[in-house]
């Protein structure tokens, strides 16, 4: 392993870990629902975009889910495909959008896109799995709960990419 591909997986776990902690002060918030969650843990994910191959980006996801599955003792129930399928769903959509329209889409939008899919999956399986026809009722509350966070978090990515000065010398050693 070259010492350019250590320092990478490095930066991956130091992602990894922010998203972990980011994920275990979400878990101390009180939740009206009890899977109504704010997606802080999706922050590493925004910021990573630009910084990461789909590779790294991928692997960064991987360590999210299954971090966010020990921290809260879902990882061999039913819950973890929750977290899976909208984890997957919201990291692909954030790459896509970031990949296909960099120039043209602020981390909001990236972030709306990343909430719109991943509430989308969670509702689908929710329907299937869970709540059957009741999912009609509960689906507004996290419609508009993801659209409020998903606005508060691309903010926050916004002004962190253009203020902090670790993020843009990072950003110029992987580009």
């Amino acid at each position: 392993m070259t010492s350019h591909s250590k320092v990478r997986i490095d930066l991956v776990a130091l992602f990894a870990a922010c998203a972990l902690f980011l994920s275990t002060i979400e878990y101390m918030i009180p939740k009206p629902v009890p899977f109504m969650r704010l997606g802080l843990a999706n922050i590493p994910l925004i910021l990573a975009l630009g910084i990461f191959s789909n590779r790294e980006y991928f692997l960064l996801f991987l360590l999210k889910v299954l971090g966010q599955g020990l921290i809260s003792g879902t990882i061999f129930s039913y819950i973890i495909l929750f977290s899976l399928a909208g984890s997957l769903s919201s990291a692909l959509l954030m790459l896509m959008i970031y990949r296909l329209f960099k120039d043209k889409v602020s981390r909001v939008g990236i972030s709306l896109g990343g909430a719109l899919g991943s509430t989308i999956c969670q509702l689908l399986i929710s329907r299937i799995i869970l709540f059957k026809e009741a999912t009609y009722v509960i689906a507004p509350l996290f419609l508009f709960s993801g659209l409020i966070s998903s606005i508060i978090l691309g903010l926050f990515a916004n002004e962190f990419i253009h203020k902090s000065i670790w993020y843009a010398r990072l950003k110029e050693t992987t580009v």
